[in-house]
């Protein structure tokens, strides 16, 4: 839940450089909450739970029905809440990765990246191959402030699936926004287009997209590195 009060005036142009982080920030959103090339999801969502009278509301269905953001701490609770009785059917099955998957999943959703991280992380050392999975630790990681952990565990799935595009976008995301390396961003984007050829015309042309801001930013910098400098003498 970002806050909004710094947001920049639509009608201010923004140099280039910061033209392409801010493209692709807003992929890096959609990308790393909801996996951007992923396929249908490979845990289901945890069954409802009959009750035999209304649960009393949440601190956060309180709060949006109040017309504001929930707080972290709110999350947190509907968080708890809603994951109580996967972590309760673990403690009688811990090495259930499709459970801890799932915990992470709720966890991730309530923006507790930290709780997020470390289910997932379990879930991957009981599913090793599991290239899918190894992405969401990776994206949950990076949102906990790891980028190097999150490179990890992408470079990781990617030699378990040299061409998964999930892996390969966020892998681009997280040089570019998390290392400020936009030559590594480039790498893997362009690889991911010459080793998914059957990517949807959309999803390869928001690809391309980003790739043509990154190497427009490239030639500015270089650019201003071959410009004659003036001291005014």
């Amino acid at each position: 839940m970002t806050n909004q009060t710094n947001a920049v005036s639509l009608a201010t142009p923004l140099p280039k450089a910061t033209q392409v982080y801010t493209f692709a920030l807003v992929f890096l959103l959609i990308g790393l909450a909801i996996g951007y090339f992923s396929r249908a999801a490979r845990f289901s969502a945890p069954a409802v739970q009959p009750v035999t009278r209304p649960a009393p509301p949440s601190a956060a269905a309180n709060a949006a029905h109040a017309g504001r953001m929930p707080t972290l701490d709110e999350l947190r609770q509907m968080a708890d809440k809603q994951a109580a009785p996967l972590v309760e059917r673990l403690k009688g099955d811990p090495n259930n990765s499709a459970v801890l998957a799932q915990v992470g999943a709720i966890y991730h959703s309530a923006h507790q990246f930290k709780e997020a991280a470390a289910y997932y992380g379990r879930a991957a050392q009981l599913d090793p191959k599991n290239s899918a999975l190894r992405t969401k630790f990776a994206i949950s990681l990076y949102r906990d402030g790891d980028s190097d952990g999150a490179i990890v565990q992408l470079n990781q799935a990617l030699q378990i699936g040299p061409k998964d595009a999930n892996a390969l976008f966020n892998l681009g995301m997280i040089r570019l926004q998390g290392k400020h390396d936009p030559k590594g961003a480039l790498a893997a984007w362009q690889k991911l287009l010459k080793s998914n050829p059957d990517l949807t015309p959309d999803r390869k042309a928001e690809v391309q997209k980003l790739i043509a801001q990154v190497l427009t930013m490239l030639g500015d910098q270089h650019g201003m590195q071959e410009a004659p400098v003036h001291d005014g003498h």
